[in-house]
Parts: structure tokens; C-alpha cells; sequence
């Protein structure tokens, strides 16, 4: 729906499904991974998830290619700053570094390497991180990226795009759309056969493919149909969830119990130094009808 926006918190309060949700958050924090695209990111009753799947889930939504297109740009640039033989700012690194730290409340060197290895990263890829934001955020002419499809790159540039997506936060954002959705999934019912056709041919106008492409396009993810019919009956349940929740009367309604926070009011004040002198002010605005800047300059 154009203009509305549903947050996880927003589309768990007050539904049946808010403990199980609750139950995927913490799994996310606790669960020990693999490295790579087999990171688990969350858990929805004994089915687990990983970053691959929040990742195709991102893809499926029309949301990766940005990012990727992104993350080349970044890759273009310390390629050209390499050819340049240029050298990066020490000093500018170890800042953006001790930024990520304070950000992550990770106070020693140990904290963050503790950090990175339960995400499925090293210190390298940290360094890589960083270098790659430092060169696409200071090199001064037009870099033009290589253009790679991300199901065609190499698993080591692949790799190193999951390393971004995990840095920036990016992956973290991924999983927390692919667990609102899982959310509504599970708290919804059976959905019709033609809920199903009509939400394909949506998805297949988003990413101007044609019904004679979807098995090539089902390959490249090496991902087959009924992952399809699962990914287009979550965004089915999801999207009910938000017309449920995102209508005139719960507006209303939030905006009755947040109206005194969005209530806001400027006040002036004037220092005199008796108070036959604040009561002569106060006429002089009461009465007169002064500015209390005029007052002031009296």
C-alpha cells in the first residue's frame, strides 16, 4: 500500500504470532553458524534460515540488485585506486574501524574478532570492508563498474558481497523482512489457488520476466517452484497483515496515544531584575500587545 510502512513491531503487536516472533529475534542472537551463504539468521519452529535465504528472498522482492550494483561500484573503485597506486588514509580507516566498534559496543580487539567469527568473518574481511568504503567515498573521478549479474559472479566476489551485506547491515535488514513475512505466513490461513496465480503474475511484471522464463530464472537461484509458491504466499500473508493493521481508525488510534510526544510548543523568557519589573513586562505584553522582543529592548 503506497505511503505505509509495517515494522516487525508494528506487525506483531497485539497478534497471535508476537511469541513465536519473539522466539525467532532470539534464536538470530544465539544461534552458532556456519560460514558463507550458510549462516543461519533466524529460525521459525525447528525450520532455520540462512543468509542465502534471506538473500533470494531479497532478490525475489526486486530489493538485491541495488545493493549489488552498489557493492561493484565499491570493488570498481579500490580496483582503480590499486591501478593508481594510491595509498589509503591510515588514520581514516582506524577511525571508520573504531566507529563500526562503538556502534557494535565491542570495546576490545578480541570482542570483535569474537564478533566477526560468529558471523562466518575474519579480520581480513573487516579490512576489506573498510578499505573498499574508503576508496568509493574518496576517489574523485567516474568509476564505472564491470557489469555482473550476481547469480554469474564468482564465489569469492559472491563471498565478499555477503561480507558487505553483513558489515553494513544490510543482511540484518533482509532478515528482519524475511522474519515479518515468515510471521504473518505462519499466523495466516490456507491461502486460495488464484490468491496464488494473481501474486505470480505480479512478481513476474516486478522483475519483467515473462512465464516462459521463470524455470531459467528459478535455476540461476537454484531454487525450484515450490520455493516460489512459498516466497509469493508469505508476501500474500504479509501484505494482509498490513491492510489489517494500516487503516484510518489504528492510525487514529496511535496518534491519540502519542499526542502528547508529538506535542510541541516554543516559550520566551526574559530576565528583569525586580519583580515590579516582570509585573510592568507582563502588562506592557498583556495589555499593549508587545513582543516579548520588544519588551526585552525597552
Amino acid at each position: 500500500m503506497p505511503g505505509q510502512i509495517a515494522t516487525a513491531d508494528s506487525l506483531m503487536t497485539g497478534s497471535t504470532f508476537f511469541r513465536n516472533a519473539v522466539e525467532i529475534w532470539a534464536l538470530m542472537e544465539l544461534t552458532e553458524s556456519t560460514s558463507g551463504l550458510d549462516l543461519v539468521v533466524c529460525a521459525c519452529g525447528e525450520q532455520e534460515y540462512t543468509a542465502r535465504d534471506a538473500i533470494d528472498a531479497a532478490i525475489f522482492r526486486g530489493e538485491l540488485d541495488v545493493k549489488w550494483k552498489e557493492f561493484l561500484h565499491q570493488v570498481a573503485a579500490e580496483s582503480r585506486a590499486d591501478e593508481l597506486d594510491l595509498e589509503a588514509d591510515q588514520s581514516a580507516i582506524s577511525s571508520a574501524a573504531e566507529a563500526f566498534r562503538y556502534e557494535y559496543d565491542l570495546i576490545t580487539a578480541e570482542e570483535t574478532e569474537a564478533w566477526l567469527a560468529n558471523r562466518g568473518l575474519t579480520l581480513d574481511d573487516f579490512a576489506d570492508y573498510l578499505t573498499r568504503e574508503y576508496y568509493a567515498s574518496t576517489l574523485q573521478e567516474e568509476i564505472i563498474p564491470d557489469e555482473i549479474e550476481y547469480h554469474a559472479a564468482e564465489a569469492e566476489l559472491r563471498q565478499s558481497f555477503l561480507a558487505q551485506l553483513i558489515l553494513s547491515g544490510e543482511l540484518d535488514r533482509m532478515t528482519n523482512d524475511l522474519i515479518v513475512r515468515l510471521a504473518a505466513r505462519c499466523a495466516g490461513k490456507e491461502l486460495p489457488p488464484d490468491a496464488i496465480v494473481a501474486e505470480k503474475q505480479k512478481f513476474l511484471h516486478r522483475n519483467g520476466l515473462k512465464s516462459a522464463q521463470l524455470a531459467d530464472w528459478l535455476e540461476q537461484l537454484k531454487r525450484d517452484s515450490n520455493w516460489l509458491d512459498e516466497m509469493l504466499a508469505m508476501e500474500i500473508a504479509y501484505r494482509k497483515h498490513c491492510e489489517t493493521l494500516l487503516v484510518p481508525e489504528a492510525r487514529q488510534r496511535e496518534l491519540l496515544a502519542l499526542r502528547l510526544p508529538l506535542t510541541r510548543f516554543e516559550t520566551e523568557v526574559i530576565e528583569v531584575e525586580s519583580l515590579d519589573a516582570a509585573r510592568e513586562a507582563l502588562f506592557c505584553v498583556r495589555e499593549d500587545g508587545m513582543s516579548m522582543e520588544e519588551v526585552a529592548t525597552e
